[in-house]
């Protein structure tokens, strides 16, 4: 009689070496796979393209991305300015290197293409929890800023990262690993190692616009003429003017009623062309009286507070030959209404604007 004992089979050897080598192979891979993602994330990590990480190398960074979106956050938290623009993009003409001189300050231009009254509220909040009290702030107003009804428009059609507004700042590291960052990762990093140079300045102006001597007359006159009609707030509208609401203006006054009493506070309406100003008497034109007597009466509690119109009648929106479409004046006209600006904060009259408050 044979004992029995236990022998192995051939094919469970098989079995199992292949099993033991798709494990090994499967760590290795994954293994692979991790040290890979690992690197990207610290390459990411270490240019932070938007300087938007709490923790991070003390390099000189530079604006990367097209969307001011992304790249204004960490200009309105730089401490080598006390004052600040902001708007869209009938502000973003205006240069901090004409503002500097005439209010004796250190301008950031945190006006954004197409922005809404949410985002610039946004980044107003961005600035001054970075500059608690802050020298000049200046609030460029257009139609968005006075719709009418329960609300006001919240996002663009552009990407808006509001992780980079609201919140801790260490919610950035959760938002670093995405094809995007990578990208603007190894911009920053080609104009940090001097492969690439710069593609903006670092006070927050964007020339959007062709150079000036560029400019076409006839090429802007069809712009003018295109017979787009009045610019008029949008909103409901019930009732008489009283009762109308304005709530990106009452957005505003939170922000400008938290600054400090010292901080020169200017809003203006800005210079549109005359082509599509509201008729006299209309309703267009009730919208825009009612829009401004509202912002002047802001005055009213808010120390320090200038209210300048631009949106008139004026040599500046008069002439065709000062625009590149009805919205967009040229460069000339951007320093002139950092002149008009200063003259505005010190109670002088002037023919390009009205002083509301």
């Amino acid at each position: 009689m044979f004992s029995s004992t236990s022998s192995s089979d051939p094919n469970d050897a098989t079995v199992n070496g292949g099993r033991a080598a798709w494990r090994r192979l499967f760590v290795r891979m994954a293994g692979t796979a991790a040290i890979a993602v690992a690197a990207v994330y610290a390459f990411v990590a270490l240019n932070d393209p938007w300087s938007a990480l709490p923790l991070t190398l003390p390099l000189k960074r530079v604006p990367v991305t097209g969307n001011q979106r992304y790249t204004n956050p960490a200009l309105a938290r730089s401490p080598e300015f006390d004052s600040a623009l902001f708007g869209n993009s009938t502000s973003l003409l205006l240069r901090p290197e004409s503002l500097d001189p005439e209010f004796s300050a250190r301008f950031v231009n945190l006006a954004i293409l197409a922005a809404t009254p949410y985002e610039i509220s946004s980044m107003m909040a961005v600035f001054t929890s970075a500059h608690p009290s802050p020298k000049v702030i200046i609030a460029g107003l257009d139609t968005a800023w006075c719709a009418t009804g329960d609300s006001f428009p919240q996002l663009s059609q552009q990407q808006f990262p509001e992780w980079m507004y609201h919140g801790s700042r260490w919610r950035a590291y959760g938002e670093l690993l995405n094809m995007f960052a990578v990208q603007e990762a190894g911009k920053e990093f080609a104009i940090l190692t001097g492969f690439k140079k710069p593609e903006w300045p670092l006070d927050g102006r964007r020339d959007y616009l062709p150079p000036d001597g560029q400019y076409n007359a006839q090429q802007a006159e069809a712009h003018l003429h295109a017979g787009i009609g009045s610019f008029i707030p949008g909103g409901a509208r019930v009732g008489p003017p009283d009762d109308w609401r304005f709530p990106a203006l009452e957005k505003l006054r939170q922000h400008l009623s938290a600054l400090p009493d010292a901080t020169r506070k200017i809003v203006f309406f800005v210079p549109f062309n005359r082509h599509v100003l509201a008729a006299p008497g209309s309703d267009g034109a009730a919208v825009w009286a009612e829009c401004k007597r509202r912002t002047a009466g802001m005055a009213t509690g808010i120390a320090n507070l200038t209210v300048a119109d631009f949106m008139r009648p004026s040599p500046i929106t008069t002439r065709d030959d000062n625009y590149w479409d009805p919205l967009h004046y040229r460069v000339s006209i951007a320093n002139r209404l950092a002149i008009d600006l200063s003259r505005a904060a010190m109670g002088d009259p002037s023919s390009d604007y009205t002083l509301l408050r």
